[in-house]
């Protein structure tokens, strides 16, 4: 491992959405195998909190910025309850305005901070309509590592680092079919761009529930994904179920951990059951796996993507908010036979 690095409490920050939060454990926890004397501060959502409760010596911190936090005194504010915590280095994973700004307190005061590298360049080259260059490249997972690495720290990525399945807590036990074989979906993502249309997941549905003896659990995010999921649901009696609120988040993410297949969109569902060794089947609409953010040590054979012939520019989009007029349909050529196949393979 060469020489030993000489910070021991570390502040890792951050702030955004769930599936760029779920990419980091799978590299904490090589972080924290690799140097059993390390402590982690995580600067998140509190929300998120869950994603970490099997890893030891990570505390999670809350960022309020729409709060307490918001701005730039908030930002102060929150700057000087972390240093009361002796962190001596930080690891910005996020590299944003939030960010910029701590790490200018942080340095302010002689604490070394690292930021990771987007790739923003290589990313362009890849979403341009002209001269696109299409080629892999550097997984978010590989990006977040090189930041520890820059900080003195061994960080493998090459082993398994899945975290281990849990028991299926006994309140979802009794609400569902836990002799079954499970697959999970969850057909919403930030961007329209990204999502595969309800009618083709019901058509899905049918086909796995006529082709396997599996019970189908849904997972949405908000009210109006729950009163959808509810009425998809509710066409094929009780073996489908919609689970989105239907237990805390801490006990949903024991449910991931247990599904057999999880089919996700370029989402942070994906990078959930992912993280727990499930296979993932993930659908991509004007976003491509080759941006970097395939769910962790799923093979890219788990990917599915639209018709490049209807669509050549695809990837328009590294998050899917942009793209040429019509190219949000794109995701619609994708479809319910290969995506079945695909599930039932893996089954």
């Amino acid at each position: 491992m060469g020489k030993k690095p000489k910070y021991k409490h570390l502040l890792v920050i951050r702030l955004s959405a769930m599936g760029d939060v779920a990419m980091t454990v799978p590299v904490l926890k090589s972080l924290l195998q690799n140097h059993p004397d390390l402590s982690i501060t995580l600067l998140t959502k509190n929300s998120f909190a869950p994603i970490f409760k099997d890893l030891q010596r990570v505390t999670v911190v809350h960022a309020d910025v729409k709060g307490e936090h918001k701005g730039i005194y908030g930002l102060y504010r929150l700057f000087s309850s972390l240093k009361k915590l002796k962190i001596d280095a930080v690891a910005d994973l996020h590299n944003v305005l939030r960010s910029n700004v701590l790490r200018i307190l942080f340095k302010s005061v002689g604490v070394p901070v690292i930021q990771i590298d987007k790739g923003r360049k290589e990313k362009k080259a890849l979403t341009r309509p002209t001269n696109k260059v299409m080629r892999p490249l550097k997984s978010s997972h590989e990006r977040y590592a090189d930041v520890f690495r820059k900080l003195g720290f061994a960080v493998d990525l090459t082993q398994d680092m899945l975290l281990s399945k849990p028991i299926l807590p006994r309140e979802i036990a009794s609400s569902i079919d836990a002799s079954s074989r499970l697959i999970g979906i969850a057909p919403f993502a930030t961007y329209k761009s990204k999502m595969y249309p309800l009618n083709k997941v019901e058509l899905v549905i049918r086909d796995l529930l006529a082709q396997t003896n599996a019970q189908v659990l849904l997972f949405g995010g908000g009210p109006k994904e729950k009163e959808l999921l509810d009425t998809l649901a509710s066409k094929f009696n009780n073996r489908v179920v919609n689970m989105t609120f239907s237990v805390p988040f801490k006990a949903e993410l024991d449910l991931i951990a247990n599904l057999s297949v999880m089919l996700a969109m370029d989402s942070g569902n994906g990078h959930l059951a992912a993280n727990y060794g499930v296979p993932v089947v993930t659908l991509w609409g004007v976003t491509h796996p080759y941006a970097g953010f395939v769910p962790y040590n799923q093979p890219l054979s788990h990917s599915i993507l639209p018709n490049l012939d209807t669509f050549p520019l695809l990837p328009t989009s590294v998050y899917g908010n942009k793209f040429p007029e019509g190219y949000d349909k794109a995701i619609d050529t994708i479809t319910p036979d290969d995506v079945v196949a695909k599930i039932t393979d893996l089954l």
